[in-house]
């Protein structure tokens, strides 16, 4: 053997002693906190170092966690790695941690891979502490001043649906995938408001950062991923978190620019986007010695928070959307039906003709509860030393609570996994509200645009089902439409084409 493979092969020795002598100690370390004080609910039995991840489907964790809850029950504890989980699964325990016990269960957990994107709690959907208090309550007044549930909001998604038909027109009836499209549909809605203006959907920069999202969204929850927020020390062998920060640098790096672009031009007597409120505000803030929050950091993060939340799973619902009308037309004709006798086939729909369509709202909520988009949800954290169901949690424990066992929690629906649009109609059509809907998830951190995604889904979903008749391409039957989510923060369908026929 050559002296070079002499040398690598040392070399590989002392590395792997290296990681197995951390792995003993943070064992060890792991045993030796334990607090009498404390008393986690039973879970599956944890092997040393790795805990349960030998159990867990790494592409489809969800599925892991709702399983184990038939044995567990809907409490338990999972251990990944060293450290402890509380799951939760079901509407009743979800809704008690997250609605009745809010003060419990209403911190942000972070993960490794999350602090890329809050750089330090920053933003509202990772942040954390009076930061992201702070930034939720501005958030959602400019949101609310720029026009989110308003006729304002209202005519520039009425606007885009109509682009997005014309596109949809141009295909003339043969197949296409329609994702980049809906995709930039969609986005358009939500970078109107951060910038106060719409992207052309050719524009290069436009689906480079919707392409960066995408990635991103699978990126961060890779088997990869998840086993460097576990044991972050082999982050040199892992390679996926660093392209999230690689992609999060260049989404910022735009924010920043736009940011900047407009800073010194501001008129707080005309604010026309959410950057230019958040820079006024951040003059008043100045003016007053008091700028804790209002810095370009949180102002990055905030507006990153606000394209991913804003585009990703709205666009995606409207996939599912089409791709569940296409596997199920019999349902397709009779939301037709509906459009054509309460609007017609001329007049754009408008947000108050859903009162007037249960049908069509019991069928959107069904998308949104088969699609099941965010499966996982965002992590919880307790706030402080909690009991919850008898049990002694302390103060920093990750809580998951599981939305996708909320939404097919069969004590709560008759056919869960099923798609029947049934679940949310009365004997007599009328549209009924289910307290177990939770795509938005609830409590302190439910959704900060749920508002805009309902008005958003029924608008560009009703003006496409207006317009088109939706069928698989010739070759492909509905028996070979493909249900099985790809893996993902947002679980979405699988790539699929469809044919739009004009009628």
């Amino acid at each position: 053997m050559s002296l070079i493979s002499l040398l690598l092969a040392h070399t590989a020795t002392v590395s792997l002693a290296l990681v197995l002598t951390a792995f003993i100690f943070l064992y060890f370390y792991s045993k030796s906190s334990k607090s009498s004080n404390y008393n986690f609910p039973p879970g599956p039995p944890a092997l040393p170092v790795i805990g349960n991840l030998n159990i867990l489907d790494l592409h489809q964790p969800h599925k892991t966690l709702s399983k184990l809850s038939e044995t567990y029950g809907n409490v338990f504890t999972f251990h990944m790695g060293p450290k402890k989980y509380l799951v939760l699964t079901g509407y009743e325990a979800v809704n008690e941690a997250l609605v009745t016990q809010a003060d419990d269960f209403s911190e942000r957990g972070q993960t490794h891979t999350t602090e890329i994107f809050s750089k330090g709690g920053n933003g509202v959907a990772f942040g954390k502490g009076e930061s992201w208090k702070v930034m939720r309550r501005f958030t959602l007044s400019t949101l609310r001043a720029l026009g989110m549930g308003k006729m304002t909001t209202e005519d520039r998604i009425i606007e885009e649906s109509q682009r997005l038909v014309e596109v949809f027109q141009s295909h003339k009836g043969k197949p296409f995938d329609p994702q980049i499209i809906i995709n930039s549909a969609v986005s358009n809605i939500i970078c109107s408001i951060m910038f106060g203006d719409r992207f052309d959907y050719s524009d290069a920069q436009f689906l480079n950062m919707q392409r960066i999202l995408n990635g991103n969204m699978k990126l961060i929850v890779s088997p990869k991923t998840q086993l460097y927020n576990v044991f972050p020390f082999l982050g040199f062998f892992l390679s996926d978190h660093k392209k999230i920060d690689t992609n999060q640098t260049i989404l910022q790096e735009y924010f920043r620019n736009a940011y900047k672009d407009c800073k010194d031009s501001v008129d707080s007597n005309d604010l026309r986007s959410f950057i230019d409120t958040f820079i006024s505000r951040q003059r008043e803030e100045e003016a007053r010695n008091s700028n804790k929050y209002f810095h370009e950091g949180n102002m990055a993060a905030t507006v990153g928070n606000l394209f991913g939340a804003g585009t990703e799973p709205t666009s995606t619902t409207l996939r599912w959307g089409l791709l569940l009308m296409m596997k199920y037309p019999h349902i397709q004709d009779k939301v037709q039906e509906e459009i054509e006798s309460v609007i017609g086939r001329e007049r754009p729909p408008q947000a108050e003709d859903r009162k007037r369509m249960p049908y069509m709202d019991a069928v959107l909520h069904e998308i949104q509860r088969v699609g099941n988009v965010v499966p996982m949800n965002l992590l919880h954290e307790t706030t402080g030393d909690t009991t919850f169901r008898g049990y002694r949690i302390p103060k920093g424990t990750p809580v998951i609570p599981l939305l996708s066992s909320v939404l097919s929690d069969k004590t709560q629906w008759e056919t869960p996994h099923q798609f029947n649009p049934n679940h949310f109609l009365d004997t007599q059509g009328k549209f009924v509200k289910r307290d177990a809907f939770m795509p938005f998830s609830a409590g302190r951190r439910l959704c900060i645009g749920e508002t805009l995604a309902k008005m958003e889904l029924f608008l560009f979903f009703t003006m496409l089902l207006q317009k088109f008749h939706f069928r698989p391409p010739q070759e492909v039957s509905r028996e070979q439409l493909d249900l099985t989510p790809t893996p993902g923060f947002t679980s979405g369908p699988q790539p699929f084409q469809l044919c739009a026929l004009s009628h």
